[in-house]
């Protein structure tokens, strides 16, 4: 009992910690977006990736930086629709 109890404690800190972890009623959009984000942020931070990244688009390494993070910012602020006015059901 005390396990689970212990297992549960650290996933809500976690949880608390990360927002990325998700938790019971994060919507799938939540999921996605924080993964895009996620993805983007690690490319634009791992040097050996974005090189290999650069290379395959025949661009510079800066060019291509900065596109990453010109695109996980562009993910941010932006709600679907169903996200912003759930649909009222009769």
């Amino acid at each position: 009992m005390a396990d689970k109890l212990r297992n549960q404690q650290e996933l809500e800190r976690l949880q608390a910690k990360y927002v990325g972890t998700g938790h019971p009623d994060t919507t799938s959009w939540e999921w996605r977006t924080n993964i895009q984000r996620d993805t983007y942020s690690s490319i634009a931070g791992h040097r050996p990736l974005l090189s290999y990244i650069a290379l395959a688009e025949n661009e510079p390494v800066a060019k291509v930086r900065a596109q990453m993070i010109r695109v996980r910012a562009a993910l941010a602020p932006f709600y679907p629709a169903s996200f912003l006015c759930p649909p009222i059901l009769i």
